[in-house]
């Protein structure tokens, strides 16, 4: 099956993101495949949870799971400059790639990485980094670093697992600059509490997961296409963008099942395709 091909890759992506780093209002988000976002705010970049390599693919290539890639990468990690902040909400290889990060971290010296305390000791030993360097959080905590205030958000992967001290592995985070706030599930199922937990904060754009839970694949679920859209309109965003699709063949779905459940729970959505960029005002 050909690849799927990105709106934009490499130095035209670069490009389309330099362009706009001196502007001052508004913020804007560019989708880098699975669950990777990168925000950019008065110059400030923000990436959440990039997988940028074929890693898996190389993993599993000789196994009863393969994990065959259906889109091209968008770009090289060795390639992004000015990273601020770097997110892992928990230790899957697809949110925490050591050959995604170490190239990440040698071209951005000064980056910062936000991650689940409870992940601390992984973290350190997968990406061999000091093991004070990452900022940790947990569950109802929240973190302030470099104008950007995260709030530490449960997230059920397939349930809200935590270590021997209560703290979670898997996460989300609410995180909150100028006055604009984001949202960005990491993996989750939907839980008890959640709506609750995220309404209060008003958020501005919802980062949500539709590939769905199907114990055949035998990997940890997510929410669904109808879940997420449900789970938008729940929460009160002003803008719901669907992630966690289109890269693996086994564990899939498609953003029109999630675009006819945006229509019908009159939930505001945009797709992105990868690579691209959208402003918000």
């Amino acid at each position: 099956m050909a690849l799927i091909h990105a709106f934009q890759t490499k130095e035209a992506l670069l490009a389309d993101v330099r362009k706009s780093q001196s502007k001052l209002s508004g913020f804007r988000i560019w989708w880098l495949g699975q669950s990777g976002f990168l925000i950019q705010w008065k110059g400030k970049h923000l990436l959440f949870d990039p997988y940028l390599s074929d890693s898996l693919s190389l993993k599993y290539s000789q196994t009863d799971k393969p994990h065959v890639r259906m889109s091209e990468r968008v770009i090289a990690p060795e390639l992004l400059e000015g990273i601020t902040i770097v997110t892992s909400s928990h230790n899957h290889t697809d949110h925490l790639d050591a050959d995604t990060l170490l190239p990440l971290f040698s071209r951005n010296p000064s980056i910062q990485m936000v991650i689940p305390e409870a992940n601390r000791a992984f973290v350190s030993e997968r990406l061999n980094c000091q093991f004070d360097w990452p900022k940790g959080m947990n569950d109802g905590e929240s973190l302030e670093m470099e104008g950007f205030r995260f709030y530490g958000i449960p997230a059920a992967h397939n349930a809200i697992e935590r270590d021997s001290q209560g703290k979670c592995k898997c996460m989300g985070f609410v995180v909150e600059f100028g006055t604009y706030k984001v949202y960005h599930s990491g993996d989750t199922l939907w839980f008890d509490g959640l709506s609750e937990l995220l309404a209060p904060f008003n958020v501005d754009v919802a980062f949500l997961p539709i590939n769905g839970n199907k114990p055949e694949r035998r990997v940890a679920g997510n929410l669904n296409a109808e879940e997420a859209a449900r789970l938008g309109k729940e929460i009160g965003a002003r803008l719901v963008i669907p992630h966690h699709y289109h890269l693996f063949e086994f564990n899939t779905a498609e953003p029109s099942e999630f675009e006819h459940f945006a229509r019908l729970y009159q939930t505001p959505y945009q797709i992105l395709q990868l690579g691209e960029g959208i402003d918000i005002e």
